[in-house]
């Protein structure tokens, strides 16, 4: 073998070591990353069964078991992600899930992973979902209610004309970030961004739909566990009918039974006049897009 034969086959070994140690370091990186990006989100499972499914959304509302260390049995809409929008699911079927949280700041959940146990047979009748609400139209005055703050003060709507009022819905039991959680880190948001005009020129109410859960104590409590409340934040409960009669009128759906809750988002915002000036349904919106809507109701 010539000198340069020789010298041409170190080479090549050298490259060929190279190159394997890079595929390696590159295998160690991917799976390191991998187990990186699954630490984000911690993993319950439970077991449930299907009451609705909206499949343009890919949502589905369950009646689930308990998530031990994580949330009593329930009923709760989840988000399906990954592989669970690929499974047929239908009201009455059993299933298996697990549900992924992601904590923090832009906290979310989803469920990534669904089995169907036991289907539904054909006539299960669980299609029927309660009545819609119907929610006051854009414009129109906002019918009056009133209700009990967490100071045990009770407050009227009425009482607040010639102030801007957001309003949201939520009940303290509520686990899951993405959802009641993220309608007070928006009201947060805005009571930062207009902390000058709080109680002055804009009211911030966060309406209970769990009164029997929720009295003017427990709310308190929970203001305080949030960072939330504070010159005017109010924090409202109040008997079931009035509840539900406050509800009617903002669009909010809601089923609760012995603790278990399902419901819908709703943010309003009522002008200076009592009026319904604008409604953000649901929870895909950012706290900067609510600030922006209430701020153009502040400078009318």
């Amino acid at each position: 073998m010539s000198y340069r034969d020789h010298e041409s086959t170190k080479t090549r070994k050298r490259v060929k070591w190279f190159s394997s140690c890079v595929s390696a370091l590159f295998r160690v990186f991917v799976v390191a990353f991998g187990v990186g990006a699954a630490a984000c989100a911690q993993h319950y499972s439970s077991t449930g069964l299907i009451l609705r499914v909206d499949q343009p959304g890919s949502i589905v509302t369950i009646s689930h078991d308990a998530f031990p260390g994580f949330m009593d049995a329930m009923t709760m809409p989840f988000d399906l992600k990954g592989a669970a929008r690929e499974v047929a699911l239908k009201p009455g079927d059993r299933v298996r899930f697990r549900l992924a949280v992601k904590r923090g700041a832009g906290g979310r959940s989803w469920v990534d992973r669904v089995e169907v146990t036991s289907a539904a047979a054909v006539d299960a009748g669980l299609q029927q979902t309660p009545a819609t609400p119907v929610l006051v139209p854009v414009g129109s005055p906002v019918p009056d209610f009133e209700l009990t703050d967490q100071s045990n003060a009770l407050m009227a709507l009425s009482s607040l004309k010639g102030k801007v009022v957001a309003v949201t819905f939520i009940y303290s039991r509520c686990p899951l970030p993405d959802y009641c959680p993220r309608m007070i880190e928006n009201f947060r948001a805005v009571r930062e961004r207009f902390s000058a005009r709080m109680g002055r020129d804009l009211v911030l109410l966060t309406i209970s739909f769990d009164p029997k859960y929720d009295t003017p104590q427990v709310l308190t409590r929970y203001a305080a566990s949030q960072r939330a409340g504070g010159p005017g934040w109010h924090f409202l409960t109040g008997d079931a009918a009035k509840i539900e009669r406050v509800c009617n009128a903002f669009g909010i759906q809601y089923w609760a039974e012995e603790g278990l809750i399902t419901h819908s988002l709703q943010t309003a915002v009522i002008d200076r006049e009592g009026r319904l000036a604008a409604t953000v349904e649901g929870k895909d919106f950012t706290p900067r897009q609510l600030g922006d809507l209430v701020g153009a109701v502040l400078d009318r």
